[in-house]
């Protein structure tokens, strides 16, 4: 029996898939990627300010560097438009694989930049250009490999598979991190001359490893499906705008629960560093213990949200962050380094996670197979692109001085609450069969019309 075309979900039994390998070849790609993106925001935090903007006052100069991270999300939704389209349209694997070489490259060649005592403005201009390509980059890998451990997984279980996704995420802010604990021990003129490229020059491993694990991915059957049925969508953007308008906008304004990940990552350990004065090793240190810690509790908050439904995970875990963004940041005001740790890792490490565990199935879930990619993409990457200066307008609204963390958590806050909101007032997907998600309420599926033999 063949699908009908006018049914382009409806013979897309996740059981069938391979959802152990897709959640494992997502769990690499976006380690890999990740390791990439947040190695720039680490570098962003620590020496940008001093290579590239040396010419302004220190708060100047760091504001200017966290902008350039900040600058990588504007490229987010253009990316999101462009790789949606070519993976509703083409398959979730061409996107992979593609995503994977041009962050790898970008990244590379962030490393090999002249700084700007050697060749003037022209320095700043090239890192933006790079920061670009690494935002367009990953408007494409998150949604990609959302969608395809979606499709491959048994309706039962599809938060906690692709839970995994983000817990690759996790894991690429450790790697990126760890590499740079010892670069960051260096004396202050090495870390400045060629300590801060070695981090970006192992990003050519990056790129072949990635390429390499990508291209043995297997194409989803429920994309497959469509293919044979040819029911693809033509024009996968036109179909999303008319049939999932809200559900876009949805996921827009839950995204930016991603300004908890920013500010924790960018502005607390600029905040720490340059404004308190705490040595850069311990608060690397926090956030490598704080990501541990979301690598072992992800898949299990997803697992719990198949059980007892999306939303009580999701909400209970933003309330918390909005809560516990001002024990964290209070404590790095003290300086009393066990209260940072311990605040930032119950904050990051366990509350956190469980926005991360349950998003990835819950964003997913609003779309059917045939606009999926497009609609997670555009949707989050346009939520990302303000949590993405989140630490730039943090920055700015609060001040740079000892007691601007009442105002950054406050902002937090707000933000947390906005993400509460948007996902309240969603449709609970946990118990829909695969192939009905997309569907509005009440609406009958048409059955496939039999094929005789």
């Amino acid at each position: 029996m063949t699908a009908h075309p006018a049914d382009p979900g409806a013979a897309a039994p996740a059981a069938q898939g391979k959802p152990r390998k897709a959640a494992l070849a997502a769990w690499i790609g976006s380690a890999l990627e990740y390791y990439d993106f947040f190695i720039y925001g680490t570098a962003a935090a620590l020496v940008f300010s001093k290579i590239f903007f040396p010419a302004s006052d220190p708060a100047t100069g760091t504001l200017l560097a966290l902008a350039t991270f900040g600058v990588g999300y504007l490229a987010r939704p253009v990316g999101a438009f462009v790789l949606g389209h070519v993976g509703d349209k083409y398959g979730r694997k061409k996107v992979l694989v593609f995503t994977l070489v041009l962050m790898g490259l970008s990244t590379f060649l962030v490393g090999c930049l002249p700084t700007y005592d050697q060749v003037g403005v022209l320095a700043p201009v090239l890192l933006v250009v790079l920061r670009l390509l690494q935002g367009f980059s990953v408007a494409g890998e998150q949604a990609g490999a959302n969608s395809m451990t979606l499709e491959h997984a048994p309706p039962h279980r599809r938060a906690y598979y692709t839970s995994f996704t983000l817990n690759g995420t996790q894991a690429g802010q450790i790697i990126a991190t760890g590499i740079f604990l010892p670069i960051a021990a260096l004396p202050e003129e090495q870390l400045l001359s060629w300590g801060w490229r070695v981090p970006f020059w192992l990003s050519i491993v990056v790129a072949v490893a990635g390429f390499v694990i990508r291209r043995t991915l297997e194409e989803t059957p429920a994309f497959e499906q469509e293919v044979a049925a040819n029911a693809v969508a033509k024009m996968p953007l036109a179909v999303l705008f008319r049939t999932h308008w809200a559900d876009v906008l949805r996921v827009v304004v839950a995204a930016v629960i991603a300004s908890v990940s920013t500010i924790f990552t960018v502005h607390a350990l600029s905040y720490a560093v340059n404004t308190i004065g705490l040595e850069r090793a311990p608060m690397l240190w926090v956030g490598v213990l704080a990501n541990v810690g979301a690598v072992l509790t992800i898949p299990l908050w997803g697992a719990l949200s198949d059980k007892v439904g999306r939303k009580p995970v999701f909400i209970g875990g933003s309330l918390g962050c909005a809560a516990l963004m001002f024990a964290y940041l209070w404590s790095i005001s003290t300086g009393d380094y066990m209260l940072v740790f311990l605040s930032g890792i119950v904050m990051f490490g366990i509350v956190h996670s469980a926005t991360s565990g349950v998003w990835p199935s819950f964003y997913g879930e609003m779309f059917s197979t045939r606009v999926r990619l497009s609609g997670m993409a555009i949707g989050t990457q346009i939520g990302f692109a303000i949590a993405g200066f989140a630490p730039t307008i943090a920055t700015a609204i609060a001040g740079t001085g000892k007691e601007s963390w009442l105002g950054v958590s406050i902002f937090t806050a707000a933000l947390c609450l906005v993400n509460v909101v948007a996902v309240a007032t969603g449709r609970e997907t946990y118990r829909v069969p695969t192939e009905d998600l997309g569907m509005k309420p009440g609406t009958a599926r048409a059955k496939p019309a039999p094929v005789s033999a």
